[in-house]
């Protein structure tokens, strides 16, 4: 994913506004999924502006379809424009055929759908990356710590030479 692009306002035309670094740590990502999200005026704009967080954010099934639920957007600030519930869950666009395969994961694997990032496409639009998720036990994320020091330190080492 390439880097979010800011302009001379501070906002993000394209690229990631926000992401969910903790979920890559807490979960095993088997496979992700773009979905796109329904939101108001007022919530893009506080998204170009980068202050949403993903970190307890998941997304569910409502009603026979997908949810974003705990994604914390704040409101926007400069301008009196349309309330909304800064934690308030979001319908998520997802094909069919993948929202069957996310349904399906859950129910039959048991597996977790955790919003990975949130970012702008090239034409503009906000995107979700939905990961279809394992949770780790303690000794995998001890290991997952490890192999990531030893990659640092390697790197180090080869720098150095």
């Amino acid at each position: 994913m390439a880097e979010a692009a800011k302009s001379k306002s501070g906002y993000i035309s394209h690229g990631v506004a926000t992401q969910n670094r903790k979920a890559r740590f807490d979960y095993k990502i088997l496979s992700t999924v773009e979905a796109g999200i329904v939101l108001k005026g007022a919530e893009v704009k506080s998204l170009r502006l980068g202050r949403a967080q993903l970190a307890e954010a998941w997304a569910g099934e409502r009603d026979g379809e997908l949810f974003l639920f705990n994604a914390y957007i704040p409101e926007y600030q400069s301008g009196v424009l349309s309330r909304f519930d800064v934690r308030g869950a979001r319908k998520l666009l997802v094909k069919a055929k993948e929202r069957n395969e996310l349904f399906g994961a859950i129910a039959r694997d048991g597996a977790t759908v955790v919003p990975l990032d949130i970012h702008f496409n090239e034409r503009g639009l906000a995107k979700v990356t939905l990961g279809i998720a394992e949770g780790r036990q303690k000794h995998d994320k001890r290991a997952a710590v490890a192999a990531r020091d030893w990659q640092r330190d390697k790197a180090r080492l080869l720098r150095n030479r």
